[in-house]
């Protein structure tokens, strides 16, 4: 048997690979890893009992529908699993203290022998809850847009899971967080109580910002010390602007896009705010009040609507006809469709976003593809696949089945929903084909970095040239083609996770399956009691003032079906449109690795060089919108602190707490926000004075071109 030499770019600080470690089976040559999962593994531990399916079900159901019903709210409360994990232990607990021993048949089963509690609740069966309660967490596979992506995830499992290098970094939370509940701890301060103290904190203080004090989510005091300046408010806003100076007291900010900045390795955070930087702070204010491309002043500097040519937010109800096809004639009426500055350079960087990854998994994971591709796991196991071969794999076919059957009725409905759907049987092989090629790459990023780049905008984009005026095509299309690549690597995550556990994989794959349909028809349940209970949910324009259902994800999900489905993008980024020479960003994003490879090539001995990881770098700012400057430079300050300072000088500390730290932030603001909106959110119970009504920058969405009339706004 071979040994696979590779060569992979991480930091020092982050990634050790030695020599030792390569001869050592009992070493993953992944420093936080070895840090933090267990090499070792019991598999006498049962899984299938009865407490797992009790509480994993109603996990399922449980995470399903708040999630569902706190994404329309304008601070989208994102539960995840962690809370799970917490809140099923002492259920787990008392379950095995009442529940009978009792052993019995089941007939068909043959001889062997059942049991309600068959000992103590263990690791594993709490695992399986958790990944249950994960089809059900937006942080996960939020609504199970399509079966689809299980498809891909069976195909790619030994390429993104058996690999150690592939180490997911958000898992290591789950792994401190499972260990901390379970195993004993003797110190002084043991993680357990360390974890209590942290959540209790967490609980107390989102009172705050969650319900008393909610400025404090973006305390923009450039706003409070020009307030009657648009350019001030605009740079200094941390929600509506740049956020120069904004910070936040809320961790729901820190953490509610980019996720826990306390798991993500200190160089993908370097990326993120290289990336973040340059957009931000150098493109936009050049393009804005530099050079004022595209009449970038006569709209607001950082807004996700859109506008006509006169600043005026755009009627997209009068261009769309009652087969919801574009009316060309209603949108020659209003002209071209016209973006924010800041909107315009987000598609621009999408856009070399997506060449760069595929550019960039090519030079620097190709070789490590291509070997397991030719050798499959004939290369060396690390500790953790060598445990997991124990356990019967997975067919293969089990995969092909579910793929081919979901593709045979997705096909169906192409043909008898025809009208309905818009989206004609050749576009929907093309979108698979399209998930299939990116959902490789995207996952070798995610397990490396934590950061996910986004293929929404290439598939809209490709079904907006192909097949346009229709937007309800091109919203099916980025389903099949993007969301079944974003839920198969949420499924792959959870491979590795129950790699790291050590689940039996056919136990993983049944309760990933069964959480999916369940979490999918509760999503869809409350989505329709939702949007037929709420008067004017999702329209901001006619909703209450600070009415917390404006469905901010929604409304950028809205335009993007505008932008790419009903007017298309040759009337935009075409050459029928006004940002046609946004798509020299495909050529820049797809050089800029191989610039990036060959300096590594030329000077091998500069370990910083391969850390330029650009995929990351140029999509730091995917998230924007609906994401805003204060979460982004909130969320580079924390993850600095913890995974550079604390982790370098500190390291004992951060191996002990750190991700403990994490999972008790996270669970304490889930805790309390579920708690305000019973309490008092039903109710419409609020609490009116100056730290309530948001983060006083009113003029940071103003326009600042001559002539320009905007209601609430100085005209210039």
């Amino acid at each position: 048997m071979g040994t696979l030499e590779i060569e992979h770019p991480y930091p020092p600080t982050t990634i050790t690979t030695t020599a030792a470690a390569a001869d050592d089976d009992d070493v993953s040559p992944i420093e936080q890893v070895r840090l933090t999962v267990a090499n070792t593994d019991d598999p006498t531990l049962p899984v299938w009992t009865f407490r797992m399916w009790l509480l994993g079900v109603l996990s399922c159901c449980l995470l399903s529908f708040l999630n569902q019903f706190f994404s329309y709210r304008t601070e989208p409360l994102i539960i995840t699993q962690i809370s799970v994990q917490i809140a099923t232990l002492p259920i787990g607990r008392f379950l095995h203290a009442v529940l009978p021993e009792t052993k019995f048949r089941i007939p068909g089963c043959g001889d062997r022998l059942f049991s309600l509690n068959p000992g103590p609740f263990n690791m594993k069966e709490h695992v399986l809850i958790t990944i249950f309660a994960n089809a059900g967490s937006a942080f996960g596979n939020g609504p199970a847009y399509a079966v689809l992506g299980y498809g891909w995830a069976g195909l790619l499992r030994k390429y993104v899971v058996e690999p150690a290098h592939m180490w997911w970094p958000s898992n290591l939370v789950q792994v401190s967080l499972f260990r901390v509940l379970h195993e004993r701890d003797e110190k002084r301060m043991s993680r357990t109580k360390f974890f209590v103290v942290a959540l209790i904190c967490s609980f107390s203080w989102y009172a705050f910002p969650g319900y008393l004090f909610p400025t404090l989510t973006s305390i923009s005091w450039v706003c409070w010390a020009f307030p009657k300046s648009v350019t001030a408010q605009q740079l200094g806003s941390g929600m509506k602007g740049l956020g120069i100076g904004a910070i936040t007291l809320d961790w729901s900010a820190v953490s509610s896009f980019l996720f826990s900045p306390l798991i993500s390795p200190f160089f993908s955070i370097v990326n993120v705010f290289v990336g973040y930087f340059l957009i931000i702070y150098i493109a936009i204010p050049v393009s804005y009040w530099g050079l004022g491309l595209y009449g970038a002043r006569k709209f607001p500097i950082f807004s996700s609507h859109l506008f006509t040519g006169q600043g005026q937010v755009y009627n997209i109800s009068a261009i769309v006809n009652e087969k919801f096809e574009i009316d060309l004639v209603e949108y020659g009426k209003q002209g071209p469709i016209h973006l924010s500055m800041f909107f315009a350079l987000t598609y621009g960087f999408g856009f070399a976003t997506i060449a760069a990854t595929l550019s960039h998994v090519s030079l620097f994971y190709g070789r490590e593809i291509y070997e397991r591709y030719r050798a499959s796991h004939k290369g060396k196991d690390d500790i953790h696949t060598k445990l997991m071969r124990k356990y019967e794999d997975i067919p293969s076919w089990w995969f092909y089945v579910l793929l081919v059957v979901t593709i045979a009725v997705s096909l169906l409905l192409c043909t008898v929903l025809k009208s309905q759907v818009q989206m004609p049987w050749w576009a929907l092989l093309f979108a698979c084909l399209i998930a299939f090629v990116f959902t490789l790459p995207i996952s070798i990023i995610t397990a490396t970095t934590n950061q996910t780049p986004g293929l929404n905008i290439i598939t809209e984009y490709i079904m907006g040239l192909i097949y346009p005026g229709r937007p309800i095509a091109n919203v099916c299309f980025k389903v099949y083609g993007y969301m079944s690549m974003s839920q198969a690597v949420s499924f792959l995550s959870d491979f590795k996770l129950g790699h790291y556990m050590k689940i039996p994989p056919r136990s993983m794959f049944l309760v990933q399956f069964i959480g999916t349909i369940i979490a999918g028809t509760i999503n869809m349940a409350v989505a329709w009691w939702l949007l037929n209970s709420i008067v004017n949910i999702c329209q901001d324009e006619l909703l209450p003032e600070n009415s917390p259902w404006t469905c901010p994800g929604d409304r950028v999900f809205f335009d993007a079906s505008v932008i790419w489905g009903l007017v298309g993008p040759k009337r935009i980024f075409g050459s029928l449109g006004i940002y046609s020479a946004m798509n020299w960003f495909f050529v820049f994003g797809a050089a800029g690795p191989i610039v990036v490879w060959l300096f590594h090539k030329a000077f091998p001995n500069q370990s910083w060089i391969p850390l330029i990881n650009l995929p990351v770098l140029l999509g730091a700012t995917g998230n924007m919108p609906p994401a805003t400057a204060v979460n982004y430079t909130s969320w580079i300050i924390v993850g600095t602190i913890f995974n550079f300072f604390i982790f370098r000088y500190r390291k004992k500390w951060w191996q002990r707490y750190n991700y403990v730290l994490s999972a008790a932030l996270d669970a304490g603001v889930a805790f309390m926000a579920v708690l305000l909106y019973f309490s008092v959110g039903i109710e419409n119970e609020s609490v009116n004075w100056w730290g309530t009504y948001g983060e006083h920058c009113d003029l940071a969405t103003c326009p600042t071109a001559k002539g320009i009339v905007v209601d609430g706004c100085p005209v210039y």
